[in-house]
């Protein structure tokens, strides 16, 4: 499968919990895992995201030392399939929580992104994050906790991510953190707040954010509510939604895009490419 060199880098998601918003509970056995992540990176998608605690507002809390059993399960089976040669070595493992202690125990199993919904906003972590060559992805949220801060006019949204954003990077930068292993996250969905339009504002105002601070950005829209609000769709139904509007976070050269499904995203990038001219894969099996 063929990539060009300004197609996104893919998060596949792995979300080992009882309760995510599309796809809790599907994934909390080994053999349930072990074919899931088969199946994403046999697309080529050449990063995992792990969850093990779903960040919806509706979900239970899950205690630190069960989302670090569900993790350790998780990566002893990535480390055992790389090791037989049945996934790609260079596949590289994101963790997504914003529990220190659960962050603390990935680092030191050496993992390549941390996911932090909640921005990195426990300054005791900032001397190991410092210390770690780990990529953090800095998620803005209008959550504090498990309150949800729901009433957001969309007039206001950039304001309040740029405000996030600067405060949050002069923090991380002060305390030792290179720019170098950071990674933005506007938010999208209910991190924005229950007004859809929120959402859409971000989404035409992603060059703007790029500008602002020029660091790479991630964007993860796969099933979320705001493409519901347009469609009227429950989130295992979002499919065509999502993909629409993940083509479009690729023509804005969004470096990452967290997906549910990456294999017909890539599928439609390759479209997208052989028709703006660009080698076609002739390994491909032609139909009819």
């Amino acid at each position: 499968m063929n990539r060009t060199s300004s197609s996104p880098r893919l998060l596949g998601i792995v979300n080992i919990t009882t309760d995510s918003f599309s796809d809790g509970g599907q994934f909390l056995s080994a053999p349930e895992i072990e074919s899931h992540i088969l199946s994403l990176c046999a697309t080529g998608c050449p990063i995992l995201d792990l969850g093990a605690a779903s960040s919806n507002p509706q979900a239970n809390p899950v205690e630190a030392n069960v989302e670090i059993q569900r993790l350790d399960l998780t990566l002893g089976i990535i480390r055992k399939l790389k090791a037989e040669g049945r996934i790609s070595k260079s596949i590289e493992v994101s963790v997504d929580s914003f529990n220190p202690e659960v962050q603390k125990h990935v680092l030191r199993e050496g993992i390549d992104y941390l996911n932090d919904i909640t921005g990195f906003a426990h300054p005791a972590m900032y001397d190991l994050l410092a210390e770690s060559d780990c990529k953090m992805i800095v998620m803005h949220s209008l959550q504090k906790g498990i309150a949800n801060e729901m009433h957001v006019s969309p007039d206001s949204i950039l304001d309040r991510i740029r405000s996030f954003f600067e405060e949050r990077l002069r923090e991380l930068e002060a305390a030792g953190i290179s720019p170098s292993n950071l990674i933005l996250d506007p938010g999208m969905g209910f991190f924005l707040g229950s007004d859809a339009e929120c959402s859409y504002r971000v989404l035409r105002n992603l060059q703007t954010l790029r500008k602002d601070f020029a660091l790479p950005l991630l964007v993860s829209v796969s099933r979320k509510s705001f493409l519901g609000a347009i469609t009227g769709k429950p989130p295992r139904d979002r499919f065509a939604a999502t993909l629409a509007c993940e083509l479009y976070l690729a023509e804005q050269k969004v470096e990452y895009i967290r997906t549910h499904d990456p294999a017909p995203l890539y599928d439609a990038l390759a479209i997208q490419n052989a028709i703006h001219g660009g080698h076609l894969n002739t390994d491909a099996t032609n139909q009819s």
